[in-house]
């Protein structure tokens, strides 16, 4: 997966909004494995991957069609956003 910018997070955030609670971590692993993929696709080929994009959290979250961004006095969104940053610190480790 490319580095992750802020702007990955808030979109990681924004589609993890519209799932399920219980279901978030699993989406949020699906789009890091997503994105891994597209990044590996693009090393190899110099192309996009046609479903995940370019290896970006962002570019694979996108395609997920997030809700629009929340202010940050929305609780489920903190919650969100904190679940993205938690994953993605566990990964820079």
């Amino acid at each position: 997966m490319r580095r992750a910018t802020h702007g990955d997070a808030i979109s990681a955030a924004r589609v993890l909004l519209r799932v399920p609670g219980r279901r978030r971590e699993w989406v949020l692993a699906r789009m890091l494995r997503e994105a891994g993929r597209a990044d590996r696709r693009v090393q190899a080929t110099g192309r996009a991957h046609p479903l995940w994009g370019d290896g970006s959290l962002m570019a694979a979250a996108l395609r997920r069609q997030p809700v629009s961004e929340p202010s940050l006095d929305d609780a489920g969104y903190c919650l969100c956003l904190s679940l993205v940053f938690f994953a993605l610190a566990w990964r820079a480790r």
